[in-house]
């Protein structure tokens, strides 16, 4: 599938799409669902913060509803036509090398891995993430609807909900953070696009397969 945006006013290097405009919806969808979550969850957590909102009834509500609407953005881009960029995504996601994984077993000591659209660590925290939503929605499901469930399960849930919930705020602040000092790869998320030289530094395996499709797509006089 070719990502060619374009070139550049100066017309020297042309640009590959990144991410398309479903694929940015669901990401920023998610990201501003999980905002909210923390921030009611705090004002929950701890009494301090919720007295600064008050209403704590209205602000457990929408905890509740945000959390059951968490993963509907990317079930929705899963389903369809729509979202063939975006499974094809989660299967580069879960497709692991062998230089990949002894990358991480050795905690980057060896050299780093060629890299295909997405490095390890963006992989590791997808996954992470994906897990994170299904692990805080049943776990919700069972502190909200605790009647179902006994005692020991909804002490269990309790103590999975809070871990989780402290372990994807510190994931998510990290992600932020490497997201302001990485300029280019946030620029994808906001406009889709990067240049191919960023593309042939940071995604090497990925940007070959870009070049090849762009040149099947564009005819030999074009390539």
């Amino acid at each position: 599938m070719a990502a060619r945006a374009g070139t550049r006013p100066n017309g020297r290097e042309a640009l590959l799409i990144r991410f398309d405009k479903l694929e940015r919806l669901t990401h920023w969808s998610t990201a501003a669902l999980f905002t909210i979550l923390i921030l009611t969850g705090v004002a929950l957590y701890f009494p301090s913060v919720g007295s600064l909102f008050g209403r704590r009834h209205l602000v457990a509500q929408i905890h509740l509803w945000i959390g059951v609407a968490l993963p509907v953005p990317i079930l929705l881009a899963l389903v369809g036509p729509w979202g063939g960029r975006f499974r094809q995504d989660v299967r580069r996601i879960n497709l692991w090398t062998h230089r990949e994984i002894h990358w991480l077993r050795t905690l980057g000591r060896t050299g780093g891995p060629i890299v295909d659209k997405f490095n390890p660590g963006q992989k590791l925290n997808a996954i992470f993430v994906a897990g994170t939503i299904v692990v805080m929605f049943a776990t919700g499901f069972v502190l909200e609807w605790f009647g179902f469930f006994p005692l020991d399960w909804r002490t269990g849930a309790t103590f999975v909900h809070d871990v989780f919930a402290l372990a994807v705020s510190v994931v998510i602040v990290g992600h932020v953070l490497f997201a302001i000092t990485h300029r280019d790869a946030l620029r994808s998320m906001l406009k889709g696009w990067v240049t191919e030289n960023w593309a042939r530094t940071h995604a090497l395996v990925w940007f070959r397969e870009q070049r090849r499709s762009i040149a099947q797509t564009s005819g030999p006089e074009e390539s």
